[in-house]
This record gives structure tokens, sequence and C-alpha cells, in this order.
């Protein structure tokens, strides 16, 4: 039955043309509000319980590797015997886009190979004067090829021949079954780090805070001199989070591994390098909350 005029009037008379009413300022805002709140939400929901207690395990594992350092003796070479590569878990706990912390882990991987021997001549023989603190390239350069470049090699090896015989099986099972493997490996990096130098940690606490004290200025300015950058150069929330940790963080393992070789277990340059994971684990942990909260802050998404 066609509509009166009075119905038309009144506005019951709808068109299929006409566009559909557009929703007010607030209703955007609300939406957009709740789907933050559920990205957060589903992102710590994927979390396994390893990584949701992240922190504490972290913890344990200093503790109880500076114990085992001071009371059990012999236990630091013993694990020594092992080793495993740190990850970057403070990305991923930040919601950071992972395939780019991979591409930047990979290049500082390789550019670590080549400029990392050369640098240690430049800054402890040149720079600092050498003395009784001399260090060799060849010792260096060896110690860099088997702690890092036996485990880059063997990972690009990996992903290569196994996404090759069955790419689906890698993506969705193997992946997934390495993951936590992997934050294992930090463990127990942790572990054998601070069994290896519990004593020195415990006996020279002042050289310890010495160290410690500018580590956290660094860490704490890097990391936001470059989330301001980033964010000034247009970076979206994921790649700006992964490129200021990758910034902020270092390869202290290398660090120690190469400062063991040099100059020793119980050297002091051991202990400093040892210091470096003992503060870089906590702030970094502490910044993932810090950077989360700016983000919703800024409304900062990609």
């Amino acid at each position: 039955m066609a509509n009166s005029p009075e119905d038309k009037d009144i506005g019951l008379d709808h068109s299929p043309s006409e566009p559909p009413p557009v929703a007010l300022n607030g209703d955007i805002e609300t939406q957009q509000k709740r789907e933050q709140v559920n990205q957060k939400q589903s992102v710590y929901a994927g979390l396994g319980w390893l990584d949701r207690l992240l922190v504490i395990w972290i913890l344990l594992a200093i503790i109880v590797g500076i114990l085992l350092g001071n009371f059990v003796h012999g236990i630091g070479p013993a694990l020594q015997k092992g080793k495993f590569v740190d990850v970057s878990v403070p990305i991923g706990l930040a919601g950071g886009d992972e395939e780019y912390c991979a591409i930047l882990v990979a290049v500082n991987s390789i550019l670590q190979m080549i400029l990392y021997a050369p640098l240690a001549i430049l800054f402890v023989n040149v720079i600092s004067g050498g003395g009784a603190s001399q260090v060799s390239y060849s010792t260096v350069a060896r110690s860099v090829g088997v702690f890092l470049g036996i485990p880059l090699g063997a990972a690009i090896a990996t992903r290569f021949i196994l996404r090759a015989i069955n790419a689906i099986w890698y993506e969705q099972k193997f992946l997934k079954w390495i993951a936590p493997w992997s934050l294992l490996g930090l463990l127990y990096t942790i572990l054998v780090l601070f069994a290896s130098q519990g004593k020195q940690v415990i006996h020279q606490i002042v050289s310890v805070v010495r160290v410690a004290a500018p580590l956290v200025v660094y860490f704490i300015i890097i990391f936001f001199l470059t989330l301001l950058v980033t964010k000034r150069l247009g970076f979206g929330y994921k790649l700006a989070a992964t490129q200021s940790f990758t910034a902020a963080s270092n390869n202290f393992e290398l660090a120690i591994a190469v400062a063991v070789a040099t100059f020793g277990a119980n050297s002091d340059e051991a202990l400093a390098t040892t210091v470096g994971p003992l503060i870089e684990v906590p702030v970094l942990i502490s910044l993932v909350y810090v950077v989360r909260w700016i983000a919703g802050r800024w409304n900062w998404r990609d």
C-alpha cells in the first residue's frame, strides 16, 4: 500500500538509497576504547603460564643462581657446559611486532659478528690503553663465533629446511613447540650467569652498584629517546615498541662469554658484565608496563 503524504511528513517513509545514520563522536570513542581493551585482553590471554609469570621466574633464577654460586662449590663451571642464547622477551610481552623483531635481531647478530672484535680492540687496547687488560683479536672473534654464530646459523638452517619440508607444520606446530624452550633457555642462561658470579656479586656489592647505576640511566634514556623519535616519525605502536626495546637492550651474555674467555671467570671484567642482565631484565620488564600505559594514554595504535 502506498504511503500517504502524512506518513512521509512524519518520517515513516525510508528510502533504501538513504545512508545509515552516522554514529556520534562519543559512540566512536567508546567503541575504540572497547577495541583497545579487547585487544589487550586477547594479547594477555594468548600468553602461556611461563610468559605471564616471567618476572617471577627471572627473579627466582637470579636468586637461585646467586645462592648456588655462594653455597655449592664448583656449580658455575658445571652449569657452563651447556649454554643457550637469550631472546627478546619484553617485545613479546609489550605486544610488539615479532617479525620486525626477528629482522632486527638477525641484522644485529650479523653486525656483532663483524664488528664486535674490532670494537673490542678499539675500546680496550687503543682507547683504554690496554696494559694488563690487553685483549686478543682471535680470542674475541672465536668467542663471538661460537656463542653467536653457531646458534644463528642453526636457527637459519632450521627455518629454511623445515619450511621447505612442511611450511604449515613449521608455522602451526614446530614454532609453538619450540617457543617455551626459548624462555627456558633464557632462565637457564640467567641461572648460569649468577651461579658463576654469585660470590663476586655478594662480596663486591659496592662495585656492583657502581656499575648498575649508569646502566639504569642508559636503559631509560635510550628507550624513551627511541620511543619519542619513532613516534615523531609516524611509527605504529608495534614497530615503535619493538625498535625501542631493541635499542635499549644489550647482548650481555655475549659480553660475559668474551670477558670470561679473555680475562677469566673470576676477573673484575667478568663481574662487570654479569651486572648487565641483573639490571637489564627487571628494567626492561618494568618498561613493558610503562609503554603499554603510554600507548593507552596516547591512543597509539598501528
